[in-house]
């Protein structure tokens, strides 16, 4: 988590908490347009944290600097998955 937000591990559960809510969400068709809207937005809220991994590394793992950044691309290929699974089929 980056030295500029406040409170880290609070922010950390509560983007897990989005993280399973959004998925449950999912599951009902009257809620996932909604729930994938809030994944989508989840996928882009934390891609400032990722980069700053890429960064600065991940505090007590130590992992290749190639890996950290090659973690960024797949939030793209998140928020499409989520999009093509939830929002597209829903209008078909």
């Amino acid at each position: 988590m980056p030295s500029y937000l406040p409170w880290p591990l609070e922010l950390i559960w509560l983007s897990g908490v989005a993280e399973i809510m959004g998925g449950i969400g999912l599951i009902d068709p009257r809620s996932r347009v909604l729930a994938a809207w809030g994944l989508i937005a989840l996928l882009v809220a934390v891609f400032p944290v990722n980069l700053n991994v890429a960064l600065h590394g991940w505090p007590g793992v130590n992992l290749p600097s190639f890996i950290l950044w090659l973690r960024l691309p797949f939030q793209l290929v998140f928020i499409w998955w989520v999009y093509r699974s939830s929002l597209i089929q829903h209008k078909e």
